[in-house]
């Protein structure tokens, strides 16, 4: 541009910068992330709390003992949990985020639908079953480390209590008409296999939302992880001791909460081989039970902000009450003891994240996630066996047994809370 005679020197326009590869669209907002987030578990949690609210059924049609459903639901929350601990250090190495994410709630949507065969494979449906729901929580332990590193960070400056609660709270929508989708189905065909079946539907659905989720948020932390470079690889042994102390008495008590809160399979498989309710109404107990943990998370998310952590002691009083109520013969009282157990979940998947997000160093969240989830993985497979033998043995003895766990819970998460 030429210059006016005795006037200023015009200004070039600085050109505009293109956004970088992996940075978030500046019109998404924190809460529009997180319930971006949410929105997708809505739809994963509808396929596996819709198949997990009849897996007791499922196998026992199948076959399968009670201590056989205790000790697959066990060992399925086991690997859910134990295996985070590879996947997690691994996300924070790599930065690969997001393709944990996807690649974990592909599993789910593949495997819960792949059930719906297991009847028509003779002797061999058992085992198929078995081996489907198995990997089903493999899925859960691929991603989960990983997004709650993601949705930590977009819930950061709205507050962790709050953004883990609304996600849990958009996320037990799903898990509450996932269950009434298959008691409809259920109820109109006799048989489980056609609910699984349609499950496939919003698994499908979950997996679109996802990607179109990952366009418009961008990927902030891998771009982080590059500018930070290559991150050496650390025994499991190693990270661990880099771990607060605090957290490591957190996860132990949180250990013995998992240990003491009976599987919803073992529960359920008492609810039908019982009689205390038909197998076509199971599903819509378990729903309840998914309404009743979104709204305690929604709840105690926002006092979990103001709390720091103090509503946790309420949990093992709540995990101490299920089996004395679930395990009754009274319709009316079994359903207040899965209520309880649903709050009881609620409470656990949410403001038990968001604490976990305050005792670990940001950059090792992930791993953090994945040692904590080990720690109670560990305790869900002994857990999940010992509920499912005690409650065909001795209901009291599996009372007494679920207590003197809660009471030593509530010892170290008083410790958690005075060493923080």
């Amino acid at each position: 541009m030429s210059q006016h005679p005795g006037g200023p020197t015009p200004t070039a326009e600085p050109p505009r910068s293109r956004p970088e590869p992996g940075s978030a669209p500046p019109a998404w907002s924190p809460w529009r992330a997180v319930v971006g987030f949410g929105v997708v578990s809505l739809a994963a949690d509808m396929v596996y709390e819709g198949a997990r609210s009849i897996t007791g059924p499922l196998l026992a049609s199948l076959g399968a003992s009670a201590l056989l459903v205790g000790l697959v639901t066990g060992a399925g929350e086991a690997l859910a949990l134990v295996l985070r601990l590879p996947f997690g250090s691994r996300a924070d190495r790599s930065g690969g985020y997001w393709s944990m994410t996807i690649a974990g709630y592909a599993l789910t949507a593949v495997c819960v639908p792949l059930l719906a065969v297991t009847p028509f494979l003779g002797a061999a449906g058992l085992a198929v079953g078995c081996l489907l729901v198995l990997a089903e929580r493999t899925g859960k332990a691929v991603r989960s480390p990983a997004k709650s590193t993601l949705l930590a960070h977009a819930a950061g400056p709205v507050g962790l209590g709050r953004g883990f609660g609304v996600h849990k709270a958009l996320d037990q929508i799903g898990a509450f008409a996932g269950p009434l989708l298959v008691a409809a189905v259920v109820a109109t065909t006799g048989v489980l296999w056609p609910a699984l079946a349609l499950l496939a539907v919003p698994g499908a659905a979950s997996i679109a939302l996802l990607f179109w989720l990952r366009r418009r948020t961008g990927d902030p932390l891998r771009e982080q992880a590059r500018a930070a470079g290559p991150q050496p690889t650390v025994s499991l042994l190693r990270a661990g001791r880099d771990l607060p102390r605090a957290f490591w008495l957190f996860a132990a008590s949180a250990a013995l909460t998992t240990a003491g809160l009976v599987t919803f399979g073992v529960i359920s498989f008492h609810l039908v081989t019982d009689d205390v309710f038909p197998t076509a109404a199971v599903p819509v107990v378990y729903a309840a039970a998914m309404a009743a943990a979104g709204l305690t998370a929604l709840a105690l998310g926002w006092v979990h902000d103001r709390w720091g952590g103090r509503e946790l002691l309420v949990l093992p009083v709540m995990v101490t009450v299920v089996p004395v109520l679930a395990f009754t013969e009274s319709w009316a009282v079994a359903l207040l003891g899965v209520l309880v157990w649903g709050a009881a979940t609620g409470l656990q998947d949410s403001t038990v994240k968001a604490l976990v997000a305050r005792l670990v160093p940001a950059g090792r969240r992930a791993t953090g996630y994945g040692m904590f989830a080990a720690v109670q993985g560990a305790a869900a497979v002994v857990g999940g066996a010992l509920a499912g033998w005690l409650s065909a043995v001795s209901v009291p003895a599996l009372v007494a047994v679920v207590a003197v766990l809660q009471l030593a819970a509530l010892v170290l998460l008083f410790r958690t809370l005075r060493t923080r």
